[in-house]
């Protein structure tokens, strides 16, 4: 869409889906060719309001993002809390980008763009890693890592105009 100052609104470090989700965050930047700015990403712990204070500090920036991605869906409706509280619309003023797909996020005004896991191939890795031990098979490795897929519906949109500057 055009964006170039994209905030992270990360989990939990000490969980390894966190630190996956902000590695995808930063090898999506460095795809698309933009530089990671550190000070764009702030600390969450996936709950709504973490993701409220943690979009509310990205506003308070000098210059803040023009869309964020939260590494949970709750943390992302807490940020579209958080720009409205501050009269900024989404995603005219801001997008927003979430990651779970729980089913509310498609009834929240506006329904969110988020990061779908592969949740049934999840319980079928699982199943077989605990029945292979039962039937003397070798169990597959402890990490497994599956594709994700991004469902965009209307909480993304190119970033706002800026005013140019006078003179």
């Amino acid at each position: 869409l055009g964006h170039r100052r994209i905030g992270l609104i990360a989990g939990p470090p000490r969980l390894l889906c966190s630190r996956a989700r902000h590695d995808g965050y930063r090898a999506a930047l460095h795809g698309a060719g933009v530089a990671v700015d550190d000070s764009l990403v702030v600390p969450g712990d996936f709950r709504h309001e973490s993701g409220f204070t943690a979009c509310d500090a990205l506003l308070g920036l000098p210059e803040p993002p023009t869309a964020v991605f939260a590494a949970s869906d709750q943390m992302a409706l807490g940020a579209i809390e958080a720009l409205r509280r501050r009269g900024l619309r989404v995603p005219q003023d801001m997008s927003v980008v979430g990651f779970d797909d729980l089913p509310e996020v498609r009834w929240s005004a506006p329904p969110l763009t988020t990061v779908r896991q592969p949740l049934a191939e999840m319980g079928k890795v699982a199943a077989r890693t605990v029945l292979r031990p039962a039937r003397d098979e070798r169990p597959d490795p402890l990490r497994v890592e599956l594709g994700t897929e991004l469902v965009v519906r209307s909480s993304t949109a190119p970033p706002p105009r800026r005013a140019a500057p006078c003179g």
